[in-house]
Formats: structure tokens, C-alpha cells, sequence
């Protein structure tokens, strides 16, 4: 990849997929609007009020009728975005609070210091308000995937990521289409030799309830894990 242009927040779109989101949407999207020009919320199927709070707080709205999960979310997402001139990068940030849009500068002082292709948050630096199960589980994933695609990635389950648009056609041909998506974002990336870099970002955890199902999305991650080893293997 040629070098990047400076990433500003005029050429960088935030994307937020939600679900079921009312009660912190319009709150997320009104502060990511004050670091962005760009902000677009893709609603995953929501049935409740997710899509209105949204748009209360002045920013585009995608809905989906069905949900079809956060990768797929992510998506539909890309694709309206690269539709759009004037920007380089897309920052995905979750709906539900975890993720302050007030660090959103963090990410992009990372990109141009360092010319990395993607940067994803790192929650690990103060782990006090993490649970315990999660700090163990994330350690564990983030020590796995970075073995894998040979990068070191300190947080590969944190889903505050920017990443260049070049990326986004071949992102947008993964076969994941769940949690299992940010997984694989990342071993694209450095399948394309494009450095990962990583902002540091505060550690949130409220009332929300997680969207992952525990037996599920890890027989998912698993199982991305052996195709990925695969596919280097065959190299």
C-alpha cells in the first residue's frame, strides 16, 4: 500500500453498529459527531427505539429489518461508506457506551505516527475494571491471534478499530459475518503485510448485556482459528 494520507476528522467516517441500543445510541452518536464529520449509524434489526435515538442526534441511519449480526452490520456499513468521497479511514466504535468517542483522537495520532493500515483500541493497560474472566479470555485470544497472523495485537476482542479504506473491498468479502468478523479483520490486514497498530482506550463495562453467546461465538472463533492456520499453511 502507498503511503497514507494524514488522517483528520474531516477524512475519517465513524461507523456504529447497534442492536437494541436505545438507551445509549443517541448519546454514543451525538459525541462521536463531535470528533467526526461523518457518522453513520447501521441498525442491526432493532425493534425498539435504536434507530430514532440515532437519528435525534443528527447522523445517517442504515436499518437493517432482520438482524443479521455485527459483521454483517459492519457491512452494509462499508458499503454505504465507499460510495462516499473525501475520506480514508473508517472507525468502528460499539453503541452501547463502552467505547468513548472523546478517544477517538487517540487512534488517529496512532495512524499517523506510525502509517499503520488499522488500529485497534487497547483496553489491557489499566485491566482494574475489566472482570476477571473477560481480562483471562482476552489475554488468552489477543497472545492466540497474534501468533497466528504473526503481529502483535495487545486487544484483538476490542471492537474500537480504524482501518484505511483500502482495506474495505477485501474486508467486505470475509466469510464471517458475526463477532468472528473483528477476528478475521485483523488477519487480513497482516495477510496484506500492513502494520496493526493500537490506541490506548479506557476500560467501560455498565449496565449492558453482551451480545456474544458464549458457546457459539467461541465454537465461531475456533473454528475461524484452524481456517486461518490453514490458509497460512497452504503458503
Amino acid at each position: 500500500m502507498t503511503a497514507q494520507p494524514t488522517a483528520t476528522r474531516a477524512n475519517v467516517a465513524a461507523l456504529i453498529p447497534c442492536y437494541f441500543e436505545e438507551k445509549k445510541i443517541r448519546e454514543v452518536a451525538t459525541a462521536a459527531k463531535a470528533q467526526l464529520d461523518l457518522v453513520l449509524v447501521v441498525d442491526d434489526g432493532s425493534t425498539d427505539r435504536t434507530s430514532d435515538e440515532a437519528r435525534a442526534a443528527g447522523v445517517e441511519v442504515i436499518r437493517h429489518e432482520k438482524n443479521a449480526g455485527k459483521g454483517a452490520a459492519i457491512k452494509t456499513g462499508l458499503r454505504a461508506l465507499l460510495d462516499r468521497p473525501g475520506f480514508e479511514f473508517i472507525l468502528i466504535l460499539d453503541g452501547d457506551g463502552q467505547h468513548l468517542p472523546g478517544e477517538i483522537p487517540n487512534f488517529i495520532a496512532e495512524a499517523n505516527a506510525t502509517g499503520a493500515a488499522m488500529v485497534v483500541g487497547n483496553r489491557m493497560g489499566d485491566v482494574r475494571d475489566m472482570p476477571f474472566v473477560r481480562r483471562c479470555t482476552n489475554r488468552y485470544m489477543s497472545w492466540t491471534i497474534s501468533r497466528v497472523i504473526g503481529q502483535r495485537v495487545p486487544d484483538s476482542q476490542c471492537g474500537f478499530r480504524m482501518f484505511h479504506r483500502s482495506l474495505a473491498a477485501e474486508l467486505l468479502a470475509m466469510e464471517s459475518s458475526s463477532f468472528d468478523f473483528e477476528t478475521e479483520m485483523l488477519a487480513l490486514t497482516a495477510r496484506r503485510g500492513c502494520k496493526i497498530g493500537a490506541a490506548r482506550v479506557s476500560t467501560i463495562y455498565g449496565d449492558e448485556v453482551s451480545k456474544i453467546h458464549p458457546i457459539r461465538d467461541t465454537l465461531k472463533f475456533f473454528k475461524l482459528l484452524k481456517r486461518l492456520k490453514r490458509e497460512i499453511a497452504k503458503k
